[in-house]
Order: structure tokens, then sequence, then C-alpha cells
């Protein structure tokens, strides 16, 4: 094999998959920045939207996946909020149970323990338009920190 040709191989294989992550980025951008919707993009590289609510003075927090995952063709995102600590709100095998029973009654969304975090996921196909990303933002902002109160009382954690 030439140099010529295995370097041309190595590139494809390893400079024009970070080319499409980062276009993966910059459409969520775009779309985030399409509605003028605030973010902080996170050390994982995902995007970060906090939403005040101020008439409860409360805020919650919501993640765009900053990559998709392909399955049957298509890619999807991760668009998610945390609840609850596990440990900390108590979140024991009934509970769990209880937010099994609620993931099946969700339109949008079901509940997902990633370390210690609860948490309401929504994975969507990334072909979402910029006002279909925001109404499944605020669908997450809204059913996380509702549960958030729900768990925790009035305790404003996440």
């Amino acid at each position: 094999m030439h140099k010529f040709t295995v370097l041309a191989l190595m590139f494809s294989l390893f400079i024009c998959p970070l080319s499409f992550a980062k276009a993966a980025d910059d459409s969520i951008r775009t779309k985030l920045d399409a509605r003028n919707i605030q973010y902080e993009i996170d050390d994982d590289g995902d995007f970060k939207v906090t939403y005040s609510y101020k008439k409860e003075n409360r805020t919650q927090l919501v993640f765009i996946s900053g990559k998709t995952e392909t399955v049957g063709g298509f890619a999807v995102r991760e668009i998610y909020s945390p609840a609850a600590r596990i440990e900390k709100d108590n979140i024991n095998g009934a509970r769990a149970l209880e937010l099994m029973a609620e993931s099946r009654q969700n339109k949008l969304g079901s509940w997902e323990i990633g370390g210690d975090v609860l948490y309401l996921v929504i994975k969507m196909p990334d072909s979402l338009s910029a006002a279909q990303l925001e109404s499944v933002m605020d669908i997450a902002a809204e059913t996380a920190d509702d549960m958030e109160m729900e768990i925790s009382g009035d305790r404003d954690d996440l």
C-alpha cells in the first residue's frame, strides 16, 4: 500500500467523523440560536439550558445531547432534565416502580437513572425543527421540575 493511500485512509477514518460530530453540534446551536435560547456547552459537549420559573421562584436544567446515536437508520438525540437525587431523595424500589408506571403514561419521555440522578429523558429524531426542539425542551423542563417538587417538596436543587 502506498504512503498516500494509507494517509488518505487514516484521514477518512479519523478526521471525517470529527467533522460530522461538529456538524451535529452546529445543527443544535443553529436551532437554539434561531429561537433565541440562551445556552452553555458543558464539559461533555452537551448543550445546557436553564429554565427560570419566576412565579414559582424556581429554575430547571435541560440538556440536549451534543451528539446523536443512530438507530434503525435515523439519528436520535436525547433531551433530558434532572428531577431528583436517588440517594438523597430516597428513590427506592417501590418509587422506581411508580416511575416506570408513569413512564408508560407519558406521551414523550421516560424516567431514567444516570449515576445518582433521576432524569426525564426524551429521545427524538435529530430532524426536529427549532420550534419542535424548543417544545420538547419545555416538556422536559416542566415534567422534571414537577417531579422534583413532588419528590423533594420545595427544594430546588436541579
